[in-house]
């Protein structure tokens, strides 16, 4: 991913896709739970992270696959929700992960990049770095689809 998190080829369709992306995360039971954290926001970007707990580790002490693969889709589905019109909401149809590398570190970053933004269906490529004394290791990659689905007065508070 070649660019800063706060540049962006995608230009978002709703003005207040910002703040509709930030309440969208705060909702999210899961990552307060884990601990993540909105890392960085650009349309069609996104980036969450995680400290190290023991909590979220397996028997050998790595972050467990399920929260790095956790950490990815969200951070796959934010960076398509960014580009999504108001009144919708992303719902994660695919995903393809690699584990790469044991998830040794003491924080946990998934970058998300939007790849093709279309009207039903996007794709976004995510990686996940695990850091530790002031480096950075790839230790999974994800390429995930996500629809876009539209409000309904079911779903208008989603």
């Amino acid at each position: 991913m070649d660019r800063p998190a706060t540049q962006s080829r995608f230009a978002p369709r709703d003005p207040d896709w910002e703040r509709r992306c930030r309440d969208g995360f705060a909702r999210q039971q899961y990552m307060r739970f884990i601990g993540g954290e909105l890392a960085a926001l650009a349309p069609g970007r996104c980036s969450v992270a995680v400290a190290l707990k023991p909590e979220l580790t397996q028997q050998r002490g790595f972050l467990h696959g399920g929260v790095t693969a956790a950490l990815a889709d969200t951070a796959a589905g934010f960076a398509a929700y960014s580009l999504m019109p108001a009144g919708s909401s992303p719902l994660t149809v695919e995903f393809k992960i690699n584990l790469m590398a044991p998830a040794v570190g003491e924080r946990f970053v998934a970058s998300g990049q939007v790849v093709r933004a279309g009207r039903l269906l996007t794709i976004v490529d995510t990686e996940v770095a695990a850091e530790a004394g002031g480096q950075s290791k790839l230790i999974a990659k994800m390429l995930a689809t996500l629809i876009c689905m539209e409000a309904t007065p079911d779903r208008a508070a989603e």
